[in-house]
């Protein structure tokens, strides 16, 4: 089955990280992502750079950030095949973002159904 790894994380613990040491975490990661054959994700700009559209009563309105007040921001996604959800969260736990938010599995729906 095919999964789809949400990053959450708290941009300022982050931030906060020591930095070669966590993307020598995420090379090791990326890695063993394609040792699986999984291809590696896509980071995101943090979430001021983000924008917020919404339609309420035919009228469209643009908000400039994240959609709602969190302390966990979306940052980023991987796609991961496994046999299970079992499998699937080991390869979450493994996610270097894990220790500084979380990340959310979502089985990702057939084509076509």
């Amino acid at each position: 089955m095919r999964y789809m790894l949400l990053i959450h994380h708290d941009e300022a613990a982050l931030a906060a990280a020591p930095q070669s040491e966590l993307w020598a975490e995420y090379g090791a990661f990326n890695a063993a992502l394609a040792k699986a054959g999984a291809s590696s994700g896509e980071r995101l700009l943090p979430s001021s750079a983000a924008t917020t559209v919404r339609v309420s009563g035919g009228k469209t309105a643009v908000l400039d950030g994240p959609y709602a007040e969190t302390k966990e921001q979306f940052a980023g996604y991987f796609f991961v095949e496994a046999a299970d959800l079992d499998e699937a969260i080991a390869w979450a736990g493994r996610c270097p973002s894990a220790k500084y938010g979380s990340i959310e599995i979502r089985p990702v729906a057939p084509a076509g159904k």
